[in-house]
């Protein structure tokens, strides 16, 4: 068998968020490379048609609980030694850990590369297994070859937490641009949300704005998408009750399939999390010329430039008073934030470039052990 020329591994690729979009899009747009992509916990039709390339073999684990950790070490090592890839690139804490530790049992010279996804704006917001595995990894992070982060906040906050981030970059993630998309003058009615329903996205925050807004902009209808947004869950509905917004008020999607139509159905995209590295859901709005509003929190302010506004976190006055900005600036107005929007995108986070990116950081990080062991030979 061949060796892999790359060999990805991720936490979950299962998952519809961030993290396991850009992979997809980095595999779609890796043809000339075999890939072996190895998921902790399981693999998702819905990434394998994003990922849609035949030259990437993938593996699951099946290490849905953290007891199996070890022994998905044991197996990832032994598969590593049959590989023989070059260079490993290890997609959030979990899978850098187990990564790590694997590439060092398989005492193979191999260039293992961290691509750290999380921002650290606020610690009380992640699970108890993420703390811990942001702990654990924090001791390990003397072994990688390199870092990749996709903020510049989320390098500056994990230096300061602690990381020995040597040989590290910024890149951001990339996406493919709609056709067919032309900023027009609009009078914003549907303001959406697109986050899975998690302490992190901060629901509250959002329906608390949408309450507020609806004060002062009567006729608006605020659409919610991403799993367990739904109104069969108690949750979210107490949430929306408590907030004063009426069931009329708010659409509740859940997890939704075609995101083209979810944002062609929109006129304004809300973000409000608590913390984040880069929001995926920023760019792919501006991407379909809509201005956003979003919480000040890993990136998000540097990627929206001129496409909208930030505000502060946990601040659902700020959120709305921005909301009402977008909309009291008349269809002109919506216009210009509109096609800044597009613009942004088109120049900064265009897949190509961003594909450009890691191809190069990767090349030099697996030329830098190759030195190396030329040296300890």
């Amino acid at each position: 068998m061949a060796k892999a020329d790359v060999m990805h591994i991720i936490t979950n690729f299962t998952a519809h968020a961030g993290a396991e979009t850009m992979l997809a899009r980095l595999l779609h747009a890796s043809v000339d490379q075999r890939i072996v992509v190895v998921s902790l916990m399981g693999i998702s039709e819905r990434n394998l048609k994003i990922s849609s390339n035949p030259r990437v073999e993938y593996v699951s684990l099946e290490a849905t609980k953290l007891t199996s950790l070890a022994h998905a070490s044991l197996k990832l090592a032994k598969l590593i030694r049959q590989e023989r890839p070059p260079v490993i690139l290890c997609w959030m804490y979990h899978a850098m850990i187990v990564g790590t530790v694997a590439a060092l049992l398989a005492h193979r010279s191999t260039a293992v590369i961290w691509n750290v996804r999380q921002s650290l704006d606020d610690w009380t917001s992640l699970t108890r297994s993420l703390r811990a595995a942001v702990t654990v990894a924090k001791w390990l992070s003397w072994h990688p070859e390199g870092f990749v982060f996709n903020s510049a906040r989320a390098l500056k906050m994990h230096a300061a937490a602690g990381y020995r981030t040597h040989n590290a970059v910024v890149i951001p993630n990339g996406f493919e641009l709609p056709q067919s998309v032309t900023p027009q003058p609009r009078s914003a009615k549907r303001i959406g949300i697109a986050a899975r329903f998690h302490p992190q996205k901060d629901y509250p925050t959002f329906f608390r704005a949408a309450a507020r807004l609806l004060q002062t902009h009567q006729g608006l209808t605020f659409v919610a998408a991403g799993s367990g947004l739904s109104w069969s869950n108690p949750a979210v509905s107490r949430m929306i009750l408590s907030a004063g917004l009426a069931r009329e008020n708010v659409q509740l999607l859940d997890e939704v399939d075609d995101m083209a139509a979810f944002y062609r159905s929109i006129d304004i995209l809300a973000l409000s999390s608590r913390t984040e590295g880069f929001p995926n859901v920023l760019a792919e709005a501006m991407s379909y010329a809509l201005p956003v509003v979003t919480t000040d929190v890993g990136d998000a302010a540097s990627i929206i430039g001129d496409g909208g506004l930030a505000v502060p976190s946990q601040d659902p006055e700020a959120l709305a008073a921005a909301l009402r900005t977008l909309l009291d600036g008349g269809t002109a107005r919506y216009a210009e934030y509109a096609a800044a929007a597009r613009r942004r995108i088109e120049e900064e986070y265009e897949l190509g470039k961003i594909v450009r990116q890691y191809d190069h950081f990767l090349n030099q990080c697996k030329a830098a052990v190759e030195r190396e062991n030329n040296i300890a030979v």
